[in-house]
């Protein structure tokens, strides 16, 4: 088994992701995506579209597959720092997608931002974070 399978089987086996039907699709240097499956169990927002809370964690999820798929040597997490969100539409379909990918990162910070698509590959929100490093 690769290492991207393996990280997509401990990724797809995580209690949060399996609650929320969140899978991995894709991990390289400074990038992620992840999909949220719907389900009749998936909370919903107005108009049945996917419930912005889902949308803001998805936003983190996608951006910690981004930031540690190319981890500094000495570098240890500390956590995300920031999270915004930008609601733009609804989230609708069978497949919601986020696209996570690292604009900059320093040696204590490291600036993301997500974009959360629907399966007819419309831009539904914009997230931007920070993720904080601790340096030994």
């Amino acid at each position: 088994m690769n290492d991207f399978e393996e990280y997509r089987r401990e990724f797809d086996d995580h209690a949060l992701h399996k609650m929320l039907g969140i899978n991995l699709v894709a991990r390289r240097p400074g990038f992620g995506r992840i999909c949220l499956t719907k389900n009749p169990g998936t909370p919903q927002g107005i108009g049945g579209g996917v419930h912005g809370g889902i949308l803001a964690a998805m936003v983190d999820i996608a951006m910690l597959v981004a930031v540690f798929s190319d981890m500094r040597e000495g570098a240890q997490p500390a956590g995300t720092a920031d999270l915004n969100i930008s609601y733009l539409r609804q989230a609708h379909g069978d497949h919601i997608y986020a696209d996570a990918t690292v604009v900059k990162r320093g040696r204590q910070l490291a600036m993301i931002e997500v974009s959360i698509i629907d399966d007819e590959d419309r831009l539904c929100a914009k997230g931007r974070t920070l993720y904080a490093f601790r340096t030994g």
